[in-house]
């Protein structure tokens, strides 16, 4: 999922800095044990007051999100939850066109945590912090966290991509590593599937070579795949894309052609349906082979996105907000996703449950995983460079010199936003 970074005003950023200070203030009661009540306390009897909190989520999620949603209100009685409908692409753009109309808590995708945050919109988590971060896998809580504070909680796990195979084609030595797959197809007459000219795709040579994509304190996209390594990362795609074995295009070739031209693709969990259903007992599903880089066998590396649930920083009920917000994504809550709504958990345990371990794809998901870097870190000026290298490689135009490409790569990615 790919988002632009915003300029804003200089009135909104004040006026969301004024009330993420404030809110974090009252945060840190949260964090020095004051876990009772809303902020705006208890009636004469000592019960606490009733409180409304309003949660957006996606369209498909309501009726799941209503299920969730009774259950907190069982173990908060003085809380009421209110549903709306936005989806966690939506939810930044939607958050910043009025902040103060903008739901108490609410999902979205994690390349948007830095927008949320430089607005000021989010509000700390404070309670329970620790047992958060010990219940969620590493990369999904790096996901959530801009310059040492937790911002989110993490909800799902699955927004990357793996290996999909035919096994009727295939074995499991022979897709350890890109140059078996692409023996293997040469010898059988068959396609490897993969969109270079995208750039979430064409990163995981450079990431998996160990190369830098990522944003300094300036909020500036840095990147050095114009050095020694990554010109040789450039030519080992060079070599990919001149393979006769090698397809490209969009998800329609990968489902429309895999189990007859198509011996193994690259795409994510948004396709494994029907993949399985065309492959059948076929069906195989695995974390990226290792590609060759001057001799040298490295992982591919990829992208790791994560959906997650964020706290309003202007809402008047901090602490029964991140109580929704941490029931909405407990352990309990990330497998009830996984079985209504087939999402990957985040959550230690849940991803570790035996349901979610027979889920071959999610599984390869969860291997790769292992390899691959946070979204949050690329900016709006990765993505326009990047496609267009990737384009000019499965053109086979080799006009300019491998340096040259990747220098104008670098300068445009890096420019200020």
């Amino acid at each position: 999922m790919r988002i632009h970074k915003r300029l804003l005003s200089f009135t909104l950023a004040a006026i969301l800095a004024f009330a993420l200070t404030a809110c974090q203030s009252q945060g840190s009661s949260a964090a020095s044990g004051n876990n009772g009540g809303s902020q705006s306390g208890g009636n004469a009897s000592g019960e606490a007051a009733p409180v409304t909190i309003k949660l957006w989520g996606a369209q498909e999620d309501q009726v799941m999100l209503q299920e969730m949603a009774n259950g907190y209100m069982e173990t908060a009685p003085n809380v009421k939850v209110e549903l709306g409908v936005t989806s966690e692409a939506d939810a930044a753009t939607r958050f910043m066109e009025d902040p103060s109309a903008a739901a108490d808590v609410f999902s979205f995708a994690s390349d948007q945590i830095r927008v949320l945050v430089k607005a000021g919109g989010l509000y700390q988590v404070t309670r329970n912090k620790d047992a958060i971060i010990a219940a969620n896998m590493p990369s999904a809580i790096e996901a959530s966290t801009l310059d040492g504070n937790l911002y989110a909680y993490p909800m799902t796990a699955d927004n990357g991509y793996f290996l999909y195979y035919d096994k009727s084609v295939l074995t499991d030595e022979d897709i350890q590593s890109l140059d078996g797959i692409l023996a293997k197809c040469s010898a059988t007459n068959k396609k490897f599937f993969m969109d270079v000219s995208n750039g979430f795709y064409i990163a995981s040579f450079f990431l998996g070579a160990g190369l830098t994509l990522t944003v300094d304190e300036n909020e500036n996209q840095v990147c050095d795949w114009n050095n020694d390594t990554g010109v040789a990362v450039g030519e080992s795609i060079k070599t990919l894309t001149a393979d006769p074995s090698f397809l490209t295009g969009d998800d329609n070739v990968l489902k429309g052609n895999i189990g007859t031209t198509i011996a193994a693709g690259v795409s994510g969990i948004w396709n494994s349906t029907d993949i399985q259903e065309i492959l059948g007992e076929n069906f195989g599903a695995a974390k990226l082979p290792t590609f060759t880089v001057n001799g040298q066998q490295k992982q591919m590396g990829g992208f790791a996105g994560f959906k997650l649930v964020g706290v309003n920083s202007s809402t008047k009920a901090p602490l029964e907000a991140m109580g929704l917000a941490e029931y909405l994504t407990s352990e309990a809550s990330q497998i009830k996703r996984y079985q209504d709504r087939q999402q990957g958990p985040a959550n230690i345990n849940a991803a570790a449950s035996a349901d979610v371990q027979a889920n071959l794809p999610l599984k390869a998901l969860g291997e790769q995983y292992a390899f691959a870097s946070s979204q949050k870190d690329v900016l709006g000026s990765y993505w326009g460079p990047a496609d267009a290298f990737g384009t000019a490689l499965e053109a086979k135009d080799y006009s300019r010199g491998m340096k040259d490409s990747l220098d104008e790569l670098v300068r445009q990615v890096t420019q200020p936003q």
